[in-house]
């Protein structure tokens, strides 16, 4: 669900970060900022760099451990009971 108002700071990081691989403009417009790009990325650069965090696109917000849960969503094989090993 799309952020009512437009978020700053950390709140707009978290947003971007988690909405990253779907690309800009839909981070854009989950973050609140609609269709216009150029506030979205003018203000995570400023929320980014505030954090000490060295951006310079979206795609550098998604991490390792964000790949690694990606890849981990597959099906878990595993016995039906701890007897049958």
């Amino acid at each position: 669900m799309p952020s009512p108002k437009p978020l700053y700071g950390t709140e707009l990081v978290d947003c971007a970060r988690a909405n990253a691989k779907q690309g800009i403009e839909t981070a854009a417009y989950q973050c609140g900022y609609g269709d216009d790009l150029n506030t979205f990325a003018q203000e995570l650069r400023q929320a980014c760099e505030k954090m000490n965090l060295q951006v310079k696109e979206l795609s550098e917000l998604i991490t390792d451990q964000d790949m690694i849960l990606e890849i981990g969503t597959g099906e878990i094989i595993a016995p039906d009971t701890a007897s049958e090993l």
